[in-house]
């Protein structure tokens, strides 16, 4: 399925590429040249930029696509996209011409890339839940109980400090990803996912503390 707007992924790596480009319709009945194929993926292992260029130009729409099938954000297709010719490049040495073609091998790169995305909102998502789970009660706290849990955790977020409060904040009210939360604030991606881990630490610590006081 062509995509009505096809989108650009951020450069993040000494590797320019070109736009992603409207995908071309091919008559079913045309099939692809495999000794072009297989020139294309020698050149390709070989460490011909000119080929890696050729490749993104025939399937990042594809790639982008598959992405965005699978992790429904414009933006983290466009990362996935972004981190598959990258790690294509990088892990050109993989690719085997006479075992498989180029599409082939990067649809394979596409799945680990989303299933490492999915992976990462998972852990983002027990980190929240981690933190905010205080109250044990399985019919959930009292309205002014509930308050005094948020007051708690507006509270216990102060005494973090910045920039990991507002960090912290970014992942757990607003929802946003680490890369999100790292293009928003131009931190490093590995600062700003420790500063969550450890602020997320924190802030368990600090409110279990406070529950285990509790005289009921």
């Amino acid at each position: 399925m062509a995509l009505a707007t096809p989108r650009r992924p951020r450069a993040r790596d000494p590797l320019v590429l070109a736009p992603i480009v409207e995908p071309v319709i091919v008559d079913a009945e045309v099939e692809p040249d495999l000794a072009d194929l297989q020139h294309l993926a020698e050149r390709l292992r070989a460490g011909s930029r000119e080929a890696l260029e050729e490749a993104w130009t025939r399937w990042s729409s594809l790639v982008y696509t598959l992405a965005l099938r699978s992790v429904g954000d414009h933006h983290d297709a466009e990362d996935v996209t972004q981190q598959v010719f990258v790690a294509a490049w990088r892990g050109r040495h993989t690719l085997r011409p006479d075992r498989g073609t180029v599409p082939g091998w990067l649809v394979g790169i596409t799945r680990h890339k989303v299933a490492d995305l999915h992976a990462q909102r998972s852990r983002r998502a027990r980190d929240a839940a981690a933190a905010l789970q205080v109250l044990p009660d399985e019919h959930g706290p009292p309205p002014d109980e509930a308050l005094a849990v948020r007051l708690l955790l507006a509270d216990a977020l102060d005494r973090l400090g910045e920039p990991r409060a507002g960090l912290v904040r970014m992942v757990v009210v607003e929802q946003l990803t680490h890369e999100e939360v790292a293009r928003r604030t131009g931190l490093p991606l590995g600062t700003v996912k420790s500063h969550v881990r450890r602020g997320l630490a924190t802030l368990r610590s600090h409110l279990e503390e406070v529950s285990d006081d509790d005289p009921r």
